[in-house]
């Protein structure tokens, strides 16, 4: 039996100083959490972005052997390099084999950075830091990206 004036029994539940805490707890857990998230996002364009120049500038390296081997044919008076970044999708004909193409890409990437398919271009008789193409032929590709890196490098430079 009960007596009057006596307790009641403590029900379950949380109190507000708990939510308080527990709240405080989970804003500081996310606010560490998103410069981390953020930082994984720019690592993964970065590697994005040299694995696009890769295949690029080994798109550019093939098309040059074959012509230097006159496996293609090039235009008089260049170097072997292709003439743009198109030609290296579309593919050139193969030196004897009229009904034979050859392709280098299958796609110009979107450079990462940017979110465009623009790339700079250099030619042999450009600076190797120049930010301006000759026209001629493309001997290097860059990003147009005027970003740092994680490195502190700007990716233009990669």
């Amino acid at each position: 039996m009960k007596r009057r004036g006596q307790a009641r029994t403590r029900q379950a539940g949380f109190t507000l100083i708990e939510l308080v805490i527990t709240t405080a707890i989970l804003m500081i857990l996310a606010s560490v959490a998103l410069p981390i998230s953020r930082v994984s996002v720019q690592r993964t364009k970065e590697v994005d972005l040299r694995r696009d120049l890769l295949d690029m500038r080994n798109a550019i390296d093939r098309y040059k052997d074959l012509a230097d081997r006159n496996q293609i044919r090039v235009k008089a008076g260049t170097d072997g390099y292709p003439p743009d970044l198109e030609t290296l999708v579309e593919g050139v004909p193969l030196a004897g084999k009229p009904g034979e193409r050859i392709r280098f890409l299958r796609k110009i990437p979107i450079d990462p950075m940017t979110g465009k398919t623009d790339w700079g271009m250099r030619c042999v008789q450009d600076e190797p830091d120049s930010t301006s193409w000759c026209g001629d032929d493309i001997f290097d590709v860059f990003s147009q990206s005027t970003g740092t890196a994680l490195d502190g490098t700007k990716y233009s430079s990669w």
